[in-house]
């Protein structure tokens, strides 16, 4: 038997019981396609990966303690030849950025499970890179940078979490109009109008995350 009639080695990373029994049913109806362990959360996989080194991982995006982009990260830098598909059922497009600069060489939404993830696992394993065209045009139509600054995101995430200007400044120790001018200026960088569309598109776009 020849290395291409092995099948493909795959481990599964989520911290969903529920999806991880889907992820392994589905692989099971496939000849070419092998699970070989699954974690629930970043050190398990960590430790699954290091030990069985899988021709590919599927990582789910949001994952106790470290994040699917940091797990692909760390991975990326022991073994720089490791594939990694992101599996996520969130839609951002800076989500989408992250993963693709940890190292990840495909993003699934979960909604697309079934030949769409079959086709991705194959092609990655190959040595290429695959992104549905729903993604794709998601991508080209927001990602080409929020272009806030590093005190923009403070105020950005603590605007998100429901803080007033007040709040806002009290907690990084800036002026109350300092607040406003750096609100108007988010703003103005995310095409929004008002604070609520702010915090909408924020969250949309994988900009912050409630979870921060």
């Amino acid at each position: 038997m020849t290395e291409s009639d092995l099948p493909i080695r795959i481990l599964i990373v989520d911290d969903h019981p529920v999806v991880r029994e889907g992820l392994a049913a589905m692989l099971s109806t496939q000849s070419d396609m092998r699970l070989i362990g699954a974690a629930a959360d970043a050190a398990e996989a960590l430790q699954l990966y290091r030990a069985h080194q899988p021709d590919v991982a599927l990582v789910d995006l949001r994952l106790p303690g470290m994040n699917g982009a940091e797990v692909i990260k760390t991975l990326r830098r022991e073994f720089p030849h490791g594939r990694f598909i992101v599996v996520t059922s969130f839609h951002g497009d800076q989500d989408v950025y992250q993963a693709l600069q940890a190292g990840a060489s495909s993003y699934i939404l979960k909604e697309m499970f079934g030949e769409e993830l079959f086709k991705a696992i194959r092609t990655v394993h190959a040595g290429g890179q695959y992104l549905p065209p729903g993604v794709v045009s998601e991508v080209e139509r927001n990602l080409s940078s929020h272009g806030l600054t590093p005190r923009e995101l403070d105020v950005l995430r603590l605007m998100v979490e429901g803080h007033s200007n007040k709040q806002i400044g009290d907690a990084l120790g800036v002026t109350e109009g300092s607040v406003k001018f750096y609100v108007n200026k988010i703003l103005a960088k995310l095409g929004v109008t008002d604070r609520t569309q702010a915090v909408t598109t924020a969250l949309r776009r994988g900009i912050v995350h409630l979870d921060e």
